[in-house]
């Protein structure tokens, strides 16, 4: 007997757990030439819901973690990713059209970037903040902090270093996030969230959502308990609503970006997910 192949489930990543989404809904994955590859959970409002309330339980905590500890931990995540390199590859041939040397590439870039924001991890609080030069006996100095929760849409365009380079700054700065995959290319970023809930992650610190950003992104923008809005990936979108429903909560925002280019590697990314807290304190007169 033949024996038969055992496809891969491909779940949401909510509170460190995989849940399917709560409607029951899933849509087709298909390869760049239109073969099906998987089927995908259909995030909801209500996925959404639970995925920022995982978030912000588990804010505190992350955001309290030293920022060396952060570093070693993203760090720790570059490292399991390098050995799972072979099914990433995989993953991202298939799905993208993309030649066997191209889709190592994408995968080479994933981990470097994560590589490159854990350094900065213990380091970034040091550019961005200042000692404040001020009349009278006294230190002032301003420190960054983070946000709190920082709800994402990733880049369409891209499964994995698009992925990665939208949720890698906020988290370095102690963050939680709630991340929307992109909707044609989702199956490397739930493929991630089985590393990240393997990789010293605290539970609710990354969630991952499936399926159409239009009618996630929504609920994200407006829900009061989330901090901060990225809408990297959102340019197809009518990203200007999105905007507006943000301002009603007074969220930080972060508007689309195209091209190559989007997400790049930069301490500004880092810097947009944080609040800048200034202290006071006497100095000695003797």
């Amino acid at each position: 007997m033949s024996r038969l192949a055992v496809p891969k489930t491909y779940k949401l990543f909510i509170g460190g757990a995989f849940p399917r989404s709560e409607s029951g809904r899933t849509y087709e994955v298909r390869s760049a030439d239109g073969a099906f590859l998987a089927n995908a959970a259909k995030a909801s409002r209500k996925d959404a819901r639970d995925a920022v309330v995982a978030a912000r339980g588990a804010v505190a905590g992350w955001a309290g973690a030293t920022a060396y500890n952060r570093g070693q931990v993203l760090y720790r995540i570059a490292e399991l990713l390098e050995g799972r390199r072979a099914q990433f590859v995989a993953e991202i041939e298939e799905a993208e059209g993309l030649t066997r040397a191209q889709a190592g590439a994408q995968v080479d870039e994933a981990i470097d970037r994560w590589v490159w924001y854990a350094g900065w991890a213990d380091k970034f609080a040091q550019v961005a903040g200042n000692a404040n030069p001020v009349a009278g006996p006294y230190f002032n100095i301003s420190v960054p902090e983070p946000t709190g929760v920082v709800a994402i849409v990733a880049p369409q365009d891209s499964s994995l270093v698009g992925f990665v380079s939208a949720i890698a700054p906020a988290l370095v700065a102690g963050n939680a996030v709630v991340v929307v995959a992109s909707e044609r290319f989702p199956l490397s970023a739930i493929s991630l969230a089985e590393v990240l809930a393997t990789s010293d992650v605290p539970k609710g610190v990354v969630n991952v959502l499936t399926g159409a950003p239009a009618e996630i992104a929504p609920w994200l923008a407006s829900h009061a308990d989330v901090s901060a809005l990225d809408l990297v990936g959102a340019g197809d979108l009518d990203w200007v609503d999105l905007e507006i429903a943000a301002a009603d909560t007074l969220k930080r925002v972060l508007r689309p970006e195209q091209g190559p280019d989007a997400a790049a590697p930069a301490l500004d990314r880092i810097a947009a997910f944080t609040e800048t807290k200034t202290v006071w304190h006497t100095k000695s007169l003797r």
